[in-house]
């Protein structure tokens, strides 16, 4: 006898459909698994005969075929668990034909009948209400992660046999698996606390370098000395930012789930991520990769922060695979079968070293490190990488009055602004470039080919330009970015043309033009 059930496949950030035949045919007991599956897939034999016989249920003495159609499509992990024991069921007569149609299911089993949560559901619900699915079974970690697809019924079952109980009767109320709706959704994490930008000691080039970065969606380089602050005005960007619209936290809340990095105790996760990988990261640890391809920390940044301490010790093979994410906002992992896109549509703050000792322009302290060395050091990042880098800021290590300025009273109010009166600003210009931009991009992600229809400048503010790009021999690529720099410090003043005090200002954020 032949019986099928459907489930979904994880592709990248997408699930594929897969249906999953049983056959029951004459033969030596025994069951073979067909329809490139890995390892975890091959495994659920035996998990799949253990769980049925834990459930009370007849494990079928024939000789059985399951096929994972399609048949080119890689299957990887234990999520065909649930649905190859449900299809054993159907095939041999154990469970009516009926009770499954327009039912997809996905879930690992124990051994004794459990349901264990599995990655990728929210991928796996959302591919289940584009075909047609009535209703999608899986493990109750995961019931709150599906449920955030609308227009789906969820059923959320903790082993086996609640499975079957409610398909064998799905108009009975004793132990029937109740549906959950985008009602029952949780609210989401509410992230660590990222501190206040009044914390921050002096550095106020540095700040407002933060500010922009920001406002326009920049990417920013911040080189100084050890305790000049660079860590601590990183982990304060993303406090700046506005709140996740519901489509981008679907968004990001999808490529986490794939990941495998969504708690089960997590909704919809509704903050901006903050990555920071450690500078010994791999290529496929930053970028994505793997033999069915994960998302790396670009992705799992996406919307968010991506924050490179100690830039300098990455190798710089790995450095230079961030040219083309950081100008495109999406990664492509190609692989012989397929082609995987990961968005990552990031804020990039990295911060370095100006030397291996780290003590190269310090007023206080002589830098012990050779010529050689400092050349080597720097020589890990190529210009290409520096030149898709808008606002670079050299800091240095604040005075000892700015570090005392705290415990000494103030009744003037001067001291520093906090994070909430930046963000107002940034909030403000984000809201003129939405209005103006193509698509309501920030400025930073302006297309080149658009650009001069986008931004004005004042007949000043354009000699200004002129000249630093033949000046400092920028790059076309360089001098676009100038310009958006400088349209985000005009959209912070409130201003409708870009004044030569703007470029002015942005191209003190050059800092590095002339090192490569």
């Amino acid at each position: 006898m032949l019986a099928r059930c459907k489930t979904a496949a994880l592709l990248g950030l997408e699930a594929r459909p897969v249906l999953v035949e049983v056959d029951l045919a004459p033969g030596l007991p025994g069951l073979q698994m067909v329809g490139l599956a890995d390892a975890a897939v091959q495994e659920s034999r035996e998990r799949v005969r253990s769980a049925l016989r834990h459930s009370n249920q007849k494990v079928p003495q024939t000789r059985v075929v399951v096929n994972l159609a399609p048949a080119d499509l890689r299957k990887e992990g234990p999520g065909f668990d649930l649905p190859i024991a449900l299809g054993l069921l159907l095939a041999s007569g154990q469970l009516a034909e009926a009770s499954s149609e327009a039912v997809w299911s996905a879930g690992e089993l124990a051994l004794n009948g459990e349901l264990r949560p599995i990655r990728g559901v929210l991928a796996i619900a959302i591919a289940a209400r584009q075909h047609g699915a009535r209703a999608l079974v899986v493990p109750q970690a995961n019931a709150w992660e599906a449920a955030l697809v609308d227009g789906l019924q969820v059923w959320g079952a903790s082993d086996l046999n609640q499975v079957l109980w409610h398909l064998q009767h799905p108009h009975a109320s004793h132990q029937n698996l109740q549906p959950l709706g985008p009602q029952a959704r949780r609210p989401g994490p509410t992230g660590p606390e990222v501190g206040d930008l009044a914390a921050v000691k002096g550095q106020a080039h540095g700040r407002r370098a933060l500010e922009i970065a920001a406002a326009g969606g920049h990417h920013l380089l911040l080189c100084g000395p050890p305790g000049s602050g660079k860590t601590m005005l990183a982990q304060r960007l993303a406090g700046l930012l506005p709140a996740l619209n519901p489509a981008e936290a679907l968004e990001l809340t999808a490529i986490h789930s794939v990941a495998g990095l969504l708690d089960s105790s997590q909704g919809l996760l509704e903050t901006r991520p903050f990555r920071s990988p450690h500078h010994s990261c791999s290529a496929a640890g930053l970028l994505g990769g793997g033999g069915l391809p994960r998302p790396g920390e670009l992705a799992l940044a996406h919307h968010g922060v991506l924050f490179l301490d100690e830039l300098a010790e990455f190798r710089r093979a790995v450095l230079d695979q961030l040219r083309q994410p950081l100008e495109d906002g999406e990664v492509w992992i190609h692989r012989a079968r397929q082609r995987t896109r990961f968005p990552c549509q990031i804020t990039l703050v990295a911060a370095t070293n100006p030397c291996p000792c780290g003590w190269l322009g310090d007023p206080e302290r002589s830098c012990s490190c050779g010529e050689g060395q400092r050349q080597r050091y720097w020589g890990r990042l190529s210009g290409p990488l520096l030149d898709r880098i808008d606002l670079q800021v050299v800091m240095r290590r604040p005075s000892s009055h700015a570090l005392t300025a705290p415990f000494r009273q103030h009744s003037d109010g001067d001291g520093p602004e906090s994070t909430a009166v930046v963000r107002q600003r940034v909030l403000r210009a984000r809201e003129q470039m939405a209005a103006r931009n193509p698509a309501g991009c920030s400025n930073g992600r302006i297309p080149g080919g658009v650009l001069h229809q986008v931004v004005q400048l004042e007949p000043q503010a354009l000699l200004v330009w002129e000249g630093a790009l033949k000046q400092r021999q920028l790059s076309a690529r360089a001098g676009a970015r100038l310009l958006r720099v400088a349209q985000t410090i005009s959209d912070l003043g409130a201003q409708s043309q870009i004044s030569a005090a703007a470029i002015a200002e942005a191209l003190t954020y050059r800092s590095f033009d002339q090192l490569h």
